[in-house]
C-alpha cells in the first residue's frame, strides 16, 4: 500500500538519486516504493537480489519509467560494504539522498569484521557505508543522511567499548541492540556538526515498533506476543518519508519521532561521548584501506 499525500512527502524531481538499505522488506520497502513513485531513481542496497527482486517488479509494476536498482550490501562484512560503495561510484551518478535504514537484532554471533552484531551491522556497516560516499554526496548536494535509530537508544546510558567487540551476554541481545540505536543516534548528530554549512542535513529518527522482518533473529515466541503491539510498516515510513523530503534543513542532526523534532536521550546528546564513537569507529572500519 502506498502512502497518501498526507504522509507530507514532497514529490521529488526524476534527476535526483537515493540508496537505502534494508529496503527489500518492512519500512525500507516501502520507503524505496514511494521514492521511486515520486521520481527519484532509488538504489536497493541488499544481501539478496531473489528478496530484492520483488520489491523492484512492484516499482516497475506501479511506475513503468521507474529506475530502481539492486547493490548488493551485507553491512556486517566490511568488504561487502566496500564493494558496495565502489559499485555505486562506478555509475558516477550523484547521490542525493541515503537512508540507513537497514538493522538486526537478536542475533548471537559475532559478523565477519568481529563485532557484536547488532552494533556491527546497525552502527559500524553504516558509518562505513557513509564514509565511503560521503565525498560524491558532498559533491551532490543538497542532500540529505536519514539514520534510523529507535526509542530505544534511551534505555542505556553509554556505551561500553569493550562489550561491542565481543558476542551479546544479554537476554535476545537487547541492552546491545540498545546500545546500537544509541550509536546511530550519535553519528547522526555528530555527522550533522561536521557538515553544517556544507548543503548536507542529517537526521535519525524513531520509525515506531514495526511489525517486519527486522525481528527474525528473536524467537518464534517473542515475535507473535511482539506483533500484538506493532505498527504496520507503512506507518512506520512515514517519519523516515518526512526526514528525507520535507523536514527542515535547519534541524540537522536532529532526532526525530512521528515526524517532529524529539529531544534524544541525555546520553544521545553527549558530544564528547559521540566524538569519542567517531574517531573508535573510523580506527574499527580502517578508512585507510578503503
Amino acid at each position: 500500500m502506498l502512502l497518501s499525500s498526507q504522509a507530507g512527502v514532497e514529490a521529488g524531481p526524476t534527476d535526483r538519486v537515493a540508496l537505502i538499505t534494508g529496503s527489500n522488506t518492512g519500512i525500507g520497502r516501502v520507503a524505496a516504493v514511494e521514492l521511486a513513485r515520486r521520481g527519484l531513481r532509488v538504489f536497493l542496497a541488499c544481501r539478496s537480489l531473489a528478496r530484492t527482486q520483488p520489491v523492484l517488479d512492484e516499482i516497475r509494476a506501479l511506475q513503468p519509467t521507474a529506475a530502481a536498482e539492486w547493490l548488493p550490501l551485507d553491512l556486517s562484512d566490511f568488504d561487502s560494504v566496500r564493494a558496495c560503495a565502489r559499485a555505486f561510484l562506478a555509475r558516477d551518478l550523484p547521490l542525493h539522498l541515503l537512508i540507513n535504514n537497514a538493522g538486526l537484532a537478536g542475533a548471537n554471533e559475532l559478523t565477519p569484521s568481529g563485532f557484536e552484531p547488532a552494533f556491527g551491522i546497525n552502527h559500524l556497516g553504516h558509518f562505513l557505508l557513509t564514509q565511503l560516499l560521503l565525498e560524491r554526496i558532498e559533491r551532490s548536494a543538497p542532500a540529505r543522511i536519514v539514520t534510523v535509530a529507535s526509542r530505544a537508544h534511551a534505555r542505556v546510558r553509554g556505551i561500553d567499548w569493550d562489550a561491542v567487540r565481543r558476542r551479546p551476554r544479554t537476554p535476545l541481545g537487547v541492552k546491545e541492540y540498545c546500545v546500537s540505536k544509541l550509536a546511530n543516534v550519535l553519528f547522526s548528530a555528530e555527522l550533522g556538526r561536521r557538515l553544517m554549512g556544507t548543503g548536507i542535513t542529517t537526521y535519525s529518527l524513531h520509525p515506531g515498533v514495526v511489525a517486519s522482518d527486522f525481528w527474525r533473529r528473536l524467537p518464534g515466541p517473542v515475535q507473535a506476543i511482539n506483533r500484538w503491539f506493532m505498527i504496520s510498516p507503512e506507518a512506520g515510513a512515514r517519519t523516515i518519508l518526512h526526514c528525507a523530503c520535507t523536514a527542515s534543513a535547519e534541524d540537522t542532526g536532529l532526532y526525530y519521532s512521528d515526524c517532529r523534532p524529539r529531544t534524544p536521550s541525555t546520553a544521545a546528546r553527549n558530544q564528547g561521548l559521540a566524538q569519542e564513537l567517531w574517531r573508535r569507529s573510523e580506527a574499527w572500519v580502517d578508512l585507510s584501506s578503503s
